[in-house]
C-alpha cells in the first residue's frame, strides 16, 4: 500500500470546502479518479489540514472548510509492483471569501506511480 497526496494551496482570504459539506450547503470538494486496471484504491480520500467549522447563514447549515492549504490523501495499491503507470482524475471545488463564491472549478491531475 502507498499514499498518494495532492496539496491544495489556497490564496490568503479564500477558503475551500470539505468533501463532507452537508446537503444544502456550498459545493463540496470532490476528488475523482479515472479507472486504471493497475491501481486499487483503498477507501475514501482523506483530508489532512486545519479544518474550520462555521454556521453559514446564507446556506442555513454548518459547513467545514480549509484556509491556507489542505492535503487530499488516497491509499492505493499497485496490482503489479514495479510497473510504471499514471493515476489520473479531477478535483472539483469551490472557493469563497467573506463576500463571494467563485463558480465551481474542475482541475485535472496526473500522477506517475512506480
Amino acid at each position: 500500500m502507498q499514499k498518494v497526496s495532492m496539496t491544495a494551496v489556497i490564496e490568503k482570504g479564500w477558503h475551500i470546502y470539505s468533501q463532507n459539506t452537508p446537503d444544502g450547503g456550498p459545493s463540496a470538494t470532490k476528488v475523482t479518479f479515472a479507472k486504471n486496471p493497475l491501481v486499487l484504491l483503498g477507501g475514501k480520500v482523506k483530508e489532512v489540514g486545519e479544518m474550520h467549522k462555521v454556521h453559514e447563514e446564507a446556506f442555513g447549515v454548518d459547513v467545514w472548510y480549509y484556509k491556507d492549504k489542505v492535503d487530499f490523501v488516497q491509499i492505493i495499491k499497485l496490482k503489479k509492483p514495479g510497473v510504471k503507470t499514471i493515476l489520473t482524475g479531477t478535483v472539483e471545488f469551490m472557493v469563497c471569501d467573506d463576500h463571494q463564491c467563485l463558480p465551481v472549478e474542475e482541475v485535472g491531475f496526473s500522477i506517475e506511480l512506480k
